[in-house]
């Protein structure tokens, strides 16, 4: 899916989405369906941008003083899936061509036991690389998101890893990325573990290490996406099976969830296609400076007392 078709299928995601939150449909109480896709928008967006998602999952509430998610544990847990559930959608959509072609080519690998073509190779980078953060979120989730996640914590992350970025942008481009080697394709999915702290960012710090290996802006991003399916997948299906299947689903979940998934896939498709485009033509140093305004804009907020540096 490229180009037009994108922008055809996004508009009438967000269309319903839209219409939907406007007229209320499903309304879970005390969380309207208008802040439901106002978050569905910014994990749209951020999940695929290198912003950090978890990271303005978190803000815009704060920002908002919208406490409904923060006080019910157990909407904001499913909530979180189904908004995952729609980047995963969108960058599925985009890339359906490219992930068919890993898929064929991994199964023809297991039977020739070889990696010859730059699918075949592909494959099984995205696949070394999607190991690290699923041992690191089963183990670590749970003290993670006891002890990480505060207002003051995220603007840290967010500049650091922004500096970051900063400094392997300026690398040369040399590499695509079927060209990395597994240990590289490891190393790769070891930084990307380190975005389940709120303010990293898995686009951000998955393109930072690419870039880090040598692989031009484009091939980094694509990178990134392709990651995020497993990734994603994993974290979907378990928590889907986890807090949906053996859990009980909040009351109300209906309307929210609906108009969550339809923004996060619209926005989702918006940014894969804006994205690729930019960075053909221009280096990261437009979300390194975003970041430092979020983070500055975060501290601001603390300093002058219009918000809590923690919840």
């Amino acid at each position: 899916m490229r180009g037009r078709r994108t922008y055809v299928l996004a508009a009438a995601l967000l269309g319903v989405a839209a219409l939907l939150a406007a007229l209320g449909v499903g309304d879970a109480p005390g969380f309207p369906d208008w802040q439901a896709f106002v978050l569905g928008v910014v994990q749209g967006a951020t999940e695929l941008l290198p912003v950090s998602s978890s990271g303005h999952l978190i803000l815009v509430p704060w920002v908002g003083d919208w406490t409904f998610l923060e006080t019910h544990d157990d909407f904001n847990q499913t909530f979180d899936v189904a908004l995952h559930l729609g980047t995963m959608l969108a960058v599925v959509g985009y890339f359906a061509r490219d992930l068919w072609a890993m898929v064929l080519a991994f199964f023809r690998t297991l039977r020739t036991r070889r990696l010859e073509t730059a699918d075949e190779r592909l494959a099984w980078i995205v696949l070394v690389a999607t190991i690290p953060a699923g041992i690191v979120g089963l183990a670590l989730e749970d003290t993670i998101t006891a002890h990480l996640g505060e207002p003051w914590q995220i603007a840290i992350l967010l500049s650091v890893f922004a500096l970051l970025l900063w400094l392997v942008d300026r690398r040369p481009a040399t590499r695509d990325a079927h060209e990395l080697s597994l240990k590289e394709g490891l190393a790769v999915g070891i930084a990307q573990a380190l975005a389940l702290m709120p303010g990293v960012s898995r686009s951000g710090i998955t393109i930072t290490a690419g870039r880090l290996f040598r692989l031009d802006r484009d091939a980094a991003a694509r990178l990134s996406f392709l990651l995020l399916v497993p990734t994603v997948l994993g974290a979907v299906v378990l928590k889907g099976v986890k807090d949906v299947l053996l859990g009980d689903l909040p009351p109300g979940w209906k309307g929210p969830f609906v108009v969550g998934v339809l923004a996060a896939w619209g926005t989702g498709l918006l940014a894969i296609e804006w994205l690729l485009g930019y960075v053909r033509r221009h280096t990261y140093g437009l979300f390194v400076v975003y970041r430092l305004v979020v983070a500055a804009l975060i501290v601001l907020l603390i300093v002058v007392g219009a918000r809590e540096a923690s919840f």
